[in-house]
């Protein structure tokens, strides 16, 4: 039986419910769980003062519910699991997690997906900046995994990312890949400037109708048909992802680069 965290008072300041996931509390009573501490800003509080409990948490099996925007780090290090979440969230979402699911039903936060290890996390809203990307003064970001974004998306998705899959279905802001070093990034939408900037390795594509400027330190190199995006698109067929595999079919043209690096990195656009 699902477990159910239904807020009860929205906090005045954010709340940070870190390692209240599934392994943890799996074995717990929901009396326990209602006095795990959480932080209420900077003040040590319990879970009962802020949520109403119900349910079993012995299948992994988490749901929250309510307003939930301000409340962060929601499914932070998970490994096992699932967590399904009605409505908005806070930032940090799936931080450092290595397995498991989260799926969100609305809209996400700045850091979603931030030192993902593994596992999936499927937003059908928006998200915020800094998507599957390394915390400031990292030498890595995602290092595996699969995140996906239904909506519109922010600056520096996959930034420093080392492996993994990001896919947007919307818009993107600037610097997509920034410094990557490997992994794929995909970008149904139109999406801002400089993106690859310092890449090493890895894979951005653009396959809307309206693909963004090109930097100069990338050059062309051929039209080609991506074997793997068929791949893809059947997994996000089977995530029951929007808008699935569109745009992901017919010839798209290759750019290498970021030569400022080396020019091993790739980036795929929509040919017209």
């Amino acid at each position: 039986m699902t477990l159910t965290f239904e807020i009860k008072t929205r906090p005045e300041v954010p709340l940070e419910v870190e390692g209240v996931i599934p392994a943890s509390v799996r074995e717990l009573t929901v009396d326990q769980i209602l006095k795990l501490p959480i932080f209420h800003g900077n003040n040590v509080v319990e879970i009962g003062d802020f949520f109403e409990l119900s349910g079993d948490p012995s299948d992994e099996l988490l749901r929250w519910e309510g307003d939930l925007s301000p409340v962060h780090w929601i499914g932070a290090k998970m490994s096992s699991g699932t967590i399904h979440i009605e409505g908005d969230c806070g930032r940090h979402l799936g931080s450092e997690m290595s397995g498991g699911e989260i799926h969100v039903t609305g809209n996400a936060s700045d850091w979603v997906g931030g030192e993902m290890h593994g596992g999936l996390i499927h937003v059908r809203g928006r998200a915020g900046h800094l998507v599957g990307a390394a915390y400031r003064g990292s030498a890595k970001g995602m290092t595996n995994g699969t995140i996906l974004i239904g909506g519109d998306v922010g600056n520096e998705v996959g930034h420093t990312m080392r492996r993994g899959l990001i896919v947007v279905g919307g818009k993107a802001g600037d610097l997509v890949g920034f410094n990557m070093l490997a992994g794929s990034v995909i970008v149904h939408g139109e999406a801002g400037i400089r993106h690859g900037a310092g890449m090493r390795r890895g894979t951005i594509a653009f396959v809307g109708d309206n693909p963004p400027p090109m930097l100069s330190s990338f050059r062309y190199a051929c039209r080609m048909q991506p074997e793997f995006f068929r791949l893809i698109g059947r997994m996000l067929t089977e995530q029951q992802f929007e808008p699935g595999a569109d745009g992901l079919d017919g010839d798209f043209d290759l750019y290498h680069g970021d030569f400022i690096e080396g020019g091993r990195g790739e980036i795929l656009v929509k040919s017209p």
